[in-house]
């Protein structure tokens, strides 16, 4: 396939065509959560509804009980009906057992609920639905005969408070609180009686004995009851009074060990609690509201709310799922759009011929922005390789052209017969010879480490012998260039290197100083220790180089003054040599330089500890 052949991608492995899909299968996996997610929240809506319609109609039967328990007919009871419907939102009505209206929040004539919610009676309360029942099936707010009068409610007030006062010195906290009879109890702070722990000097039997108002009643209450319990054959004289168990006098339970527990806990004890039973029912009778029958319907329509899914409601569901489909088809369908044109203009730029190195626009910085950049990127460093690879090229012809002409040219004079082949003339071969031999090792040596295959014969290596070695190995050319040596080392430092190698690296750097350095300059090659390293450095007092020019020292073929020649400037293979030899024992190359003050080339190389016989 050429560069510029269009690609024909199948329609269904297209970036759009997954993208449209992807998004309509997000869309329907939406829509059917959404609409599950509908349908379960409606529910529990429904449940909510029905549990606080229960709860309604519960505070609805209490509410009226209550008035029953409180007032001896159902005269007043109409106000309170229209209250409570007001405020619950639902149709009450009361009637007589014969259907009679006594109370009614809906409009005259409407006709009630075929069946009725509730019967009240307070005196026979449902003990397991009706809030505040109590276990005998009394609504606790009928206290009829035993309704305190304002005196005796006074001086009870006072012994409670009292009796308060003296559990407070006991460390026991507690609150007084009126039953509806209106006689005072102490409860503690989990809202429970304190009659399970009555200190002892707190037990004055004030507060719990009987007063004349209840002393009253429970005498007509055992008058009541007598007849019963003679009728049941156990005895007229069993008190109890002791039993009765007086709303708010609880103190008055049986005793352990009385008669009534000794007839309690026989068989007729069931037979004395049913005398008991109907003797307070029938003191307690002329105080409370008659028997009615309690309907209730929602909102005055009798009927309560259903759910129901009607065409209607189906319709607006499918409408309303088409159109969240139909927009999400859109937006995908735009935002895929929008996704796909980058790609498209990277395919085509990708597409061009290579020596065009083709850039695209970078429009946003999402990943197909990120893309584009990399893109850009690679392009941009695909063609400066591209300049190296074309100026490595021209100077590795250049540098062998040059020895090679001359040694061309003076073989040639020599076989013509117009130079003699003396000494002068085969040390001029011969210098030539070198040079080109030496560009040939350093490309050699550069190729070999470009593909990991430089050889290294590590040794432990002394620092100071090193830096000793290599200063003595140009000394000749430094002083032959009037320029001073030096060498300085700070303690007893050792490498685990190649020793030639490293003779290489550092003798590439001492030819360079020596050739940058004007005369009565110094060169000074120092090694020094830095943490787990040996930082070797030459300096040199010479001309230095340029901020421009200094990140390029290391390049190949790269010369600071383009106008020097291999004889003057080097190769400008030599710090390119450098850089691959310190890489290779994992070290780094480094170079900084201050123009017309010199320049410092540092190596940073892993130390190594002295060896056992050193």
């Amino acid at each position: 396939m050429r560069p510029g052949d269009r690609v024909r991608i199948p329609l269904r492995k297209r970036l759009l065509v997954r993208l449209l899909s992807a998004s309509v299968l997000i869309a329907v996996c939406s829509v059917a959560a959404t609409a599950w997610l509908a349908v379960a929240t409606t529910t529990r809506a429904l449940r909510e509804e029905q549990g606080q319609a229960l709860a309604d109609d519960m505070d609805i039967l209490a509410r009226l009980s209550g008035y029953a328990a409180t007032h001896p007919d159902w005269s007043g009871v109409q106000r309170t009906v229209r209250d409570l419907s007001v405020r619950t939102g639902r149709r009450i009505a009361l009637t007589a057992p014969d259907r009679t209206p006594l109370a009614d929040s809906a409009p005259q004539g409407t006709s009630l609920p075929p069946r009725a919610a509730a019967t009240v009676d307070p005196l026979r309360t449902d003990t397991y639905t009706e809030r505040g029942a109590q276990l005998s099936g009394t609504d606790p707010r009928v206290v009829g005969p035993y309704l305190l009068p304002p005196l005796e409610r006074q001086k009870l007030d006072a012994v409670a408070h009292a009796r308060q006062r003296c559990f407070s010195r006991y460390g026991i906290e507690t609150t007084v609180t009126a039953t509806p009879s209106g006689r005072p109890v102490l409860t503690g702070a989990d809202g429970g009686a304190t009659t399970d722990y009555v200190p002892e000097g707190c037990a004055d039997g004030q507060l719990g004995a009987p007063t004349a108002t209840e002393r009253k009643a429970l005498t007509a209450l055992q008058t009541r009851v007598r007849p019963c319990l003679v009728r049941e054959g156990l005895g007229p004289d069993l008190p109890l009074v002791l039993g009765v168990g007086v709303p708010g006098l609880g103190g008055l339970d049986a005793t352990p060990g009385s008669t009534l527990v000794k007839a309690l806990d026989a068989h007729g004890g069931r037979a004395a609690q049913a005398c008991l039973d109907e003797a307070r029912h029938a003191q307690l009778d002329p105080y409370v509201a008659p028997v009615a029958e309690l309907f209730l319907g929602g909102g005055g329509s009798g009927a309560t709310p259903r759910w129901d899914m009607s065409p209607a409601n189906k319709v607006k569901v499918f409408g309303a799922a088409g159109l969240v489909l139909a927009v999400t088809v859109a937006v995908s369908a735009l935002v895929a759009t929008r996704l796909v044109r980058p790609l498209r203009a990277l395919t085509e730029a990708a597409q061009q011929p290579p020596d065009r190195h083709a850039r695209v626009p970078v429009t946003t910085w999402d990943e197909t922005g990120i893309l584009a950049e990399a893109f850009n990127d690679l392009a941009e460093r695909r063609e400066r390789l591209e300049v190296q690879r074309k100026a490595l090229v021209n100077d590795v012809a250049h540098e062998l052209r040059t020895p090679l002409t001359n040694i061309r040219g003076w073989l040639e004079v020599t076989r013509d017969g117009l130079v003699e082949p003396d000494a002068e003339l085969l040390g001029a071969l011969h210098e030539e010879a070198l040079v080109l031999q030496r560009v040939i090792d350093d490309l050699r040596d550069l190729a070999a480490a470009d593909a990991g295959a430089l050889r290294l014969h590590r040794e432990p290596v002394p620092a100071d012998d090193l830096l000793a070695q290599v200063a003595a190995a140009h000394r000749v050319a430094a002083d032959g260039a009037e320029v001073a040596l030096r060498t300085e080392t700070e303690g007893t430092l050792w490498l685990d290197a190649d020793p030639v190698r490293l003779r290489q690296a550092l003798g590439n750097l001492v030819a360079n100083a020596v050739r940058h350095t004007p005369p009565d300059g110094t060169v000074t090659l120092t090694a020094r220790g830095d943490g787990g390293e040996v930082v070797l450095a030459v300096a040199d007092t010479g001309t230095g180089i340029t901020d421009e020019d200094l990140p390029h020292v290391f390049e190949r073929f790269w010369r600071a003054e383009k106008s020097r020649s291999r004889r003057t400037g080097g190769s400008g293979l030599g710090l390119p040599i450098v850089r691959q030899l310190t890489a290779a024992h994992g070290g780094t190359a480094e170079a900084a330089s201050t123009p017309g003050a010199g320049s410092v080339f540092t190596l940073r190389l892993p130390a190594a500890a002295p060896p056992a016989d050193g």
